[in-house]
C-alpha cells in the first residue's frame, strides 16, 4: 500500500481528498503546513507528496526545496488557476507534476497512479531484457536505472522519477530528435495532458543538474520548435 502525504492548509481539501485516495487503497498522512510536513518526513518519508504552495509556517517551495536535498520522491504542487510563475518555478526547482485548483480529484489520482508506476518501474530491482533496464554509457554519462544513478565524467547526479525518463529516452539514442510530444510519452501516461512548457521546465532542471557536476555541460541540445536532442560528448 502506497503512503500519500498530503499538505494544504485548507482543511477541507485535506479531508476530501485523503477520502478519496484512502477509498482507491492509499494510506494517507496528512499535514496543514510545510513545517509540521517535514517534521513527519524527518521520521519517514512517504513514498509521494503533494503540495500545496501557499501556505504559513512554510510554503510548498521551501519545502520542496528541503525535501529535495535528501530525496528524490514523486511530488506534485497544487497552485491556483493563475500561478503560472509558480507552476514554473516549482518545476524547476524539482516538482514532477503540478493540478490546479479547483482540480478533479479523479485527475489528481491519475496523475499520483502515474508517478508511482514511474517510480516503480525506476526503482525495481527485476533485472529485464528491455532497454530501458540496461546500465547505459555515453560518453561522459551513465545511467543505471535498476540503481536509480546517473554520473556525469565519474560525478554523482541525483535526478528526480521525471529527469531521469527524460535523461535516459534522450541519451538513448544520441544524435537524433525527440519532440515535446515524444518527450510527454516518456514522461506521462496517455489520458494525462501536459503543455510544453511542463517539458521545457523539466529540461531547463535537468541542465542545471549537470551542470552543478560540469559547468560546461552541453550535451542537451535544444531544437527550437522541434524539440530536444542529446549530443554525445
Amino acid at each position: 500500500m502506497s503512503r500519500i502525504a498530503l499538505v494544504d492548509d485548507d482543511r477541507n481539501i485535506l479531508t476530501s481528498v485523503a477520502m478519496t485516495l484512502e477509498a482507491e487503497g492509499f494510506q494517507v498522512e496528512t499535514y496543514n503546513d510545510g513545517q509540521a510536513a517535514l517534521d513527519g518526513f524527518s521520521k519517514k518519508l512517504p513514498d509521494m507528496a503533494v503540495f500545496d504552495i501557499k501556505m504559513p509556517r512554510m510554503d510548498g517551495m521551501d519545502l520542496l526545496q528541503r525535501v529535495r536535498q535528501k530525496s528524490s520522491m514523486p511530488v506534485i504542487f497544487l497552485t491556483s488557476k493563475d500561478d503560472e510563475i509558480d507552476e514554473v518555478l516549482g518545476l524547476r526547482m524539482g516538482a514532477d507534476d503540478y493540478v490546479k485548483k479547483p482540480f478533479s480529484q479523479r485527475l489528481l489520482v491519475e496523475r499520483i497512479r502515474t508517478l508511482l508506476r514511474r517510480q516503480e518501474v525506476v526503482e525495481s530491482d527485476i533485472v529485464g531484457d528491455a532497454e530501458e533496464t540496461k546500465l547505459m554509457e555515453r560518453g561522459n554519462l551513465t545511467m543505471d536505472p535498476m540503481r536509480h544513478s546517473v554520473q556525469w565524467k565519474g560525478r554523482d547526479v541525483a535526478l528526480t522519477v521525471t529527469e531521469f525518463l527524460l535523461l535516459q529516452a534522450l541519451a538513448q539514442r544520441p544524435g537524433f530528435v525527440k519532440s515535446r510530444d515524444q518527450l510527454m510519452d516518456v514522461a506521462y501516461d496517455d489520458q494525462v495532458y501536459v503543455d510544453d512548457r511542463t517539458i521545457d521546465s523539466h529540461i531547463k532542471r535537468l541542465r542545471k543538474k549537470m551542470r552543478i557536476a560540469d559547468a560546461d555541460f552541453s550535451a542537451i541540445e535544444t531544437l527550437y520548435g522541434v524539440g530536444y536532442r542529446y549530443n554525445e560528448e
